[in-house]
């Protein structure tokens, strides 16, 4: 009975023992250490602003063909008998020289008998004067006795004989003048100062009036057709009919990649051709290179056919502030810093963009700092901390300064060129670089 009753209340006892076992854990529990929650603000990098005077300069591409190209045909017919031995594809040749000669045997014939008649025409002259003044003598002695018309005394005087003979004498002097120009026209000689560009005869040929013999074009200056698109012509003062000869033409500058190395030259905008294309509306404008194969200097000559990048000069824009493109947000709008380090979600106005920059006109107060960094999830009002702060004037941007009268140095830029600022101060810093560094500076602390 006594092993029946134990059986009985086991498993009262194994619960009651598990119980103590439990309330005696919990009253001995350690005690949880208290840990201060730190909380960790993004890391950006920032732009101060600073009002610039820019001209903001446009792109452009196009290739380079000369100004002046001939194709030189032959005057007269006849044989080739000799060639220049600057008559070749790229060579240059001088204006005046002889590239061909056509055969003159013929031509210096006619010559001879053009001056053959020069002579019999003048000896007629002079007969038909020695005529006139015989002729003359008699008019005087027989005049009053005779009653005579007034033709009846031309002809008595020998006058339109004579100016029959003073004709023929003209005739025959303005035939040796062309016999002399159909002679000298058998020597082919170089309109310019040029390269001749392909050779469409040679020696042993024979031509006749109006054959092409060669294509030539000038090394003087050579000429750019650069396309504006509509909506970036207002930052350009353009030649127009009425300003076309002012000698404050926009200048352009080439860039192309010669054996390499890029290499760049200048140009002046010189005209436009007056017409929007149809299709891209697009206004076509011509620029003049001087001297492109640098003949009075020793730079990289600029060959016929190469394709450039042209950067035109635009107009003057004051109080711009530059800022990289890739931080502008919907509707306009950028993060700006307050006394407090706070973002403020601020809209602004902006002249253009281009390339990886963007120029805004107002919205922003000199000397603000804008946020550089991408931070995803970021509401106004949120605390941060600056990792580093870079002038928008100091940014890697291909300026030049320019001199403008009674204004802040300006500078020429070109946004398409511009590139991006390099680390530490580039503002593409995600979201979780900015929490690792945050936590790095903590555990330092």
């Amino acid at each position: 009975m006594t092993s029946s009753f134990f059986s009985k209340i086991k498993p009262l006892l194994i619960v009651v023992i598990a119980i103590v076992i439990a309330v005696g854990l919990f009253l001995n529990k350690p005690q949880p250490k208290q840990t201060a929650v730190i909380k960790t603000l993004p890391l950006i990098n920032v732009a101060q602003a600073i009002r610039q005077d820019l001209q903001i300069s446009v792109r452009s591409q196009g290739t380079v063909k000369p100004k002046t190209a001939t194709k030189l045909t032959s005057e007269v017919s006849g044989r080739i008998i000799e060639v220049s031995e600057n008559f070749l594809v790229g060579a240059f040749v001088n204006k005046g020289d002889i590239l061909i000669r056509i055969d003159q045997r013929n031509y210096l014939v006619e010559v001879e008998r053009a001056q053959a008649a020069v002579t019999s025409a003048r000896s007629s002259l002079a007969t038909e004067q020695g005529r006139a003044e015989v002729a003359y003598k008699d008019w005087l002695k027989y005049n009053k006795s005779v009653k005579r018309s007034k033709a009846a005394e031309d002809l008595a005087l020998h006058k339109p004989q004579l100016a029959d003979a003073k004709a023929k004498v003209n005739s025959a002097l303005a035939n040796l003048d062309h016999a002399k120009n159909q002679l000298d026209r058998t020597l082919i000689r170089a309109p310019y100062d040029g390269i001749i560009k392909s050779k469409l005869v040679d020696i042993g040929q024979y031509v006749n009036t109006g054959t092409a013999l060669a294509d030539t074009f000038s090394i003087a200056v050579a000429e750019l057709r650069l396309s504006i698109p509509e909506g970036k012509l207002n930052y350009l003062n353009l030649p127009t009919l009425a300003n076309s000869e002012l000698k404050s033409q926009p200048s352009v500058r080439l860039l192309a990649q010669i054996g390499g190395q890029l290499q760049d030259w200048h140009a002046k905008l010189v005209r436009t051709e007056a017409v929007f294309d149809e299709r891209s509306r697009v206004l076509f404008t011509v620029a003049e290179i001087q001297d492109p194969y640098a003949l009075l200097d020793d730079r990289e000559p600029l060959r016929m056919g190469t394709f450039v990048d042209a950067q035109i000069q635009g107009k003057l824009f004051k109080d711009l502030i530059v800022l990289p493109r890739h931080i502008l947000r919907t509707g306009n709008r950028v993060w700006v810093l307050d006394d407090e380090k706070r973002l403020q979600n601020r809209q602004v106005s902006i002249l253009r963009t281009g390339g990886e920059h963007m120029y805004v006109t107002s919205g922003l107060s000199e000397g603000e700092l804008i946020c550089l960094s991408n931070i995803s999830g970021t509401l106004a009002g949120k605390g941060v901390r600056v990792a580093s702060t870079i002038r928008t004037d100091q940014q890697n941007q291909p300026a030049t300064p320019e001199a403008s009268p009674g204004a802040k140095p300006s500078k020429t830029v070109e946004p398409t060129m511009v590139q991006q600022l390099p680390s530490p101060l580039s503002p593409e810093v995600s979201a979780s670089n900015v929490s690792a560094a945050a936590r790095n500076q903590d555990q330092k602390i």
